[in-house]
């Protein structure tokens, strides 16, 4: 049995009187309204997210933080136009800013890498062919050590090895407590000294 167009558009028109009125009781400070329309979107957000990030993750952090947001910014909702067309948007952003950031970090990483191989290579420099061999050796292995580090261990690891930052630094930065970067760092060591152990 086909439903006409007419009954449709009823449905579609009083989905959209509902979410309105959903809208306006959370611009009102009403939590479980708010929390009606989180459980609408929720899923769609996530999937959304999942397709930009690529992190299943991440995925579900950016879009509890776009529900945050979209909290904190209820005032400038509009009940008369579609709530997830302006979720969305804040979604969008998140993820936006999030693979920027990532991208970039992921690149300062990649070169400070090379720039502890480079250091470690120049120290170690020799005219011993057989030395140079040795040390050719130890750098392959240092950077791949350093590649194969978790990137939260990496990452705490470059901060505090090649860009010199203390630790409360480190942890304002990362925003996570000292004694994070303090275990992250030394996991990073013990990790590091694991893999090149006995080849000095």
């Amino acid at each position: 049995m086909n439903r006409n167009r007419t009954d449709l558009e009823r449905e579609r028109d009083a989905g959209q009187s509902a979410e309105a009125g959903l809208v306006r009781r959370a611009q009102g400070g009403d939590t479980d309204a708010f929390g009606e329309l989180v459980a609408i979107y929720m899923q769609r957000c996530y999937y959304a997210a999942l397709g930009m990030v690529g992190s299943p993750q991440d995925a579900e952090d950016l879009s509890q933080e776009a529900f945050v947001r979209a909290v904190r910014a209820r005032a400038r909702l509009d009940p008369d136009r579609p709530f997830y067309p302006w979720l969305y948007q804040i979604l969008r952003r998140l993820c936006y800013n999030f693979t920027r950031d990532t991208s970039s970090r992921r690149k300062k990483l990649e070169r400070a890498g090379g720039w502890l191989v480079a250091e470690a290579t120049v120290r170690a420099a020799s005219d011993d062919p057989e030395r140079v061999r040795a040390n050719e050796a130890l750098r392959e292995r240092l950077e791949r050590a350093i590649g194969e580090l978790p990137m939260a261990q990496r990452e705490v690891f470059v901060l505090k090895e090649f860009e010199g930052l203390k630790y409360r630094e480190i942890a304002d930065l990362l925003d996570v407590p000292i004694g994070t970067v303090m275990s992250r760092l030394y996991a990073a060591r013990q990790r590091l000294a694991a893999r090149l152990e006995g080849l000095e």
